[in-house]
């Protein structure tokens, strides 16, 4: 068991990405498409909440499946930006800089399942 989900690099860089994720989507064609703002923003917050409840699990069975879930919820960013990028909310820039978070985030994570499953 860490020191705390708080100290996790892939945590804090994680809930960075959520936290962008929200500046982006309260702007522009996102107010008036409700729906998919609203995925895109549970996606992202499913990440680092599912670190955070990974690492305070008892064994490192459970937390290695909610690192699982975590980098699930993930993918599922990446395709609803991907969706959002193509038609029109989100601009390349924006796109290219949360993508380019979201890999790196997906890298940590196969990281830590990997250490965490060796245990």
């Amino acid at each position: 068991m860490s020191k705390g989900f708080k100290e996790l690099v892939v945590w804090q860089k994680s809930r960075d990405l959520a936290i962008n994720i929200y500046e982006i989507t309260k702007h522009g064609n996102f107010r008036k498409d409700y729906g998919l703002a609203d995925q895109i923003r549970r996606s992202s917050v499913s990440v680092p909440s599912n670190i955070a409840e990974g690492d305070e699990r008892d064994t490192d069975k459970d937390a290695v499946r909610f690192l699982y879930i975590a980098k699930g919820s993930l993918a599922e960013l990446r395709t609803q930006l991907e969706i959002a990028t193509q038609i029109g909310y989100v601009d390349d820039d924006d796109f290219k800089s949360l993508d380019q978070q979201a890999i790196t985030i997906g890298k940590m994570l196969g990281g830590l399942i990997k250490a965490r499953s060796k245990k």
